[in-house]
């Protein structure tokens, strides 16, 4: 019996030792080769001071390092803390202070961050550094620090783990509404409970071969994983660049003769957009499921129509309830553009309830606000028990298993079918290209940028396959001349790529309501009127109106 997701990859390389477990830019790693680094790597992270419990944070990109080092922690009885080594210094250094990592583990290829970070932490407060380099003369570090060469000198035998199920497992930084990053606790009992259903109901077995698309620290890559580890199959890390160009993500399914396929919609519409795939193409393809965002239906009719073999299936759920709570295979390719696709059923273990304001199920075709519930549920947001009490709520439905349900912010209806199907946001969170975000975790960044008076954050449904498109209005300090060229390079300081705004706005007086609040409704409509006029993609004043003149980048 799993009752830890590290208990996966040793049965697997005991009964597989030789086979692959993961490739990654032609490297191949075995089962038992992953299985005996992590060991190693466990064995010194305790040496180091690492004990049940502790969090250790890894500052690595996507590769077979990281792997190693994501099991090497969970065999030293710890959480692992992904960071998005894309991310600006300064947001990661608001992770790194919630968490109180005990280690931090780093590479070469990360040395130049890792050091602005550690120059921000007091002495007594830094965490000991492990490398997944041997030691060089270009990356030394501190005296206390492990390198690689120091980790192979450990045995590399199996290890006793003394953590347990309800242990945490890691934790997952997910944009703010108040600017600070909200680290999502995933327990080892959470995880096991999704891939103990997914894999058998999708037939993952091994000699499938798996993509890995998303970044370590975004948690549909949690499924890729460990639902590979756990079936014996081969995983495939993409590299970020491959996602860039279309037909080189086509040939890189073709080439790895991938059998299924787990992504965003986003990294799939290019295929569609600029028409790169053949009529039956990807034949050793499988599945393709999706999660994390609507699929606009015209690719996802494309897709239907060029893959006629392969099983689409959407996925939907939370960060904060372990990779996804609902499913929904689609039956057949959609009739037109038009098309509705549901979110669908809930998982075996947990359910999912619409009501309305007074908390009661909202009747078939009535829009309500989304819970979630069972066995997927986080335990809560780190060192943030006032954040947790909001959105974990106890259940008031006595015929629901477990005690507590988890506030989506998502709007949706059960329709006619009994499916549910997803309707927009209840309040100002996102979701772009797959990322969810706190539109207020920008407005606080850009209302920190020198000269801005005030900041107002907006998005607004983009025409065709592009999502969601963020918008800012702002308001200059008095005789500030502050483009929106300025204020774009200081955010890139505090916030990460595809948090940044795309459409800006200079305001004359910034709007309220009639509560004295910021009237959002009218910025919106600024902003769509934009849009219609045809606003130009420039940094340059235009016309100034009444209220404000525009920007678009």
């Amino acid at each position: 019996m799993i009752v830890r997701m590290q208990d996966w990859l040793a049965a697997q390389a005991e009964r597989r030792p030789e086979t692959n477990a993961l490739i990654f830019r032609g490297e191949a790693i075995s089962y038992g080769s992953l299985e005996q680094q992590s060991n190693r790597l466990a064995r010194a992270l305790q040496a180091a001071g690492c004990s049940r419990g502790d969090r250790v944070a890894l500052l690595l990109p996507k590769s077979p390092k990281a792997l190693i080092a994501m099991f090497g922690v969970l065999k030293a009885d710890c959480a692992y803390v992904p960071i998005d080594t894309s991310s600006p210094s300064a947001r990661i250094q608001r992770i790194l202070q919630t968490c109180e990592c005990r280690c931090l583990i780093a590479e070469d290829s990360t040395v130049g961050l890792l050091s602005a970070l550690v120059a921000e932490i007091a002495i007594a407060e830094r965490p000991q550094i492990v490398w997944m380099d041997r030691r060089s003369e270009h990356l030394s570090g501190p005296d206390s620090s492990l390198f690689w060469d120091d980790v192979e000198g450990f045995p590399d035998t199996p290890i006793t783990s003394r953590n347990r199920s309800e242990d945490p497992a890691h934790v997952l930084f997910t944009s703010g509404s108040t600017g600070m990053p909200k680290g999502v606790v995933i327990t080892h009992s959470n995880v096991i409970h999704f891939v103990n259903w997914a894999v058998p109901y999708f037939g993952i077995a091994p000699g499938d071969r798996i993509s890995g698309h998303p970044p370590l620290h975004f948690d549909l890559s949690t499924f890729d994983i460990y639902g590979t580890i756990a079936a014996g199959a081969e995983l495939h890390l993409l590299p970020p660049e491959i996602s860039l160009l279309p037909h080189r993500l086509a040939d890189f399914i073709r080439a790895s003769e991938l059998t299924q396929w787990f992504s965003v919609p986003s990294a799939l519409v290019p295929l569609a957009k600029f028409d790169v795939l053949t009529q039956d193409d990807f034949p050793s393809l499988k599945r393709l499921l999706w999660c994390g965002e609507k699929f606009p239906v015209p690719a996802l009719r494309y897709l239907m129509n060029r893959l006629p073999r392969v099983t689409f299936v959407n996925l939907y759920g939370p960060t904060e309830a372990t990779i996804a709570s609902s499913y929904y295979r689609v039956p057949r390719c959609p009739e037109d553009d038009q098309a509705e696709i549901p979110i669908g059923s809930a998982c075996d273990g947990e359910f999912l309830l619409v009501v309305d304001e007074q908390m009661r199920p909202s009747a078939p075709g009535e829009i309500g606000d989304l819970y979630i519930g069972g066995v997927g549920l986080s335990p809560g947001y780190l060192k943030d028990p006032e954040k947790t009490a909001q959105v974990f709520r106890p259940t008031p439905f006595a015929s629901t298993p477990g005690d507590r349900i988890y506030k989506t912010g998502d709007l949706a209806r059960v329709g006619e079918d009994g499916m549910i199907y997803l309707i927009g946001r209840s309040d100002s969170q996102i979701k772009s290209r797959g990322y969810r975000i706190e539109l207020g975790e920008i407005e606080a960044a850009i209302q920190a940028v020198p000269g801005v008076q005030n900041a107002a954050v907006v998005a607004l449904d983009a025409e065709g396959d592009e999502g969601v498109s963020i918008c800012c209005a702002y308001l200059a300090d008095p005789g500030e001349d502050l483009p929106p060229a300025a204020i774009k390079k200081e955010a890139k300081r505090l916030l990460p790529h595809y948090m940044l705004p795309a459409r800006w706005m200079i305001l004359d007086s910034m709007p309220y309501n009639a509560n004295g609040k910021t009237d959002r409704p009218r910025i919106r409509e600024l902003f769509r009127q934009q849009l219609e006029e045809g606003a130009t993609a420039s940094l340059q004043p235009q016309s100034r109106s009444k209220e404000a003149h525009a920007h678009v980048q």
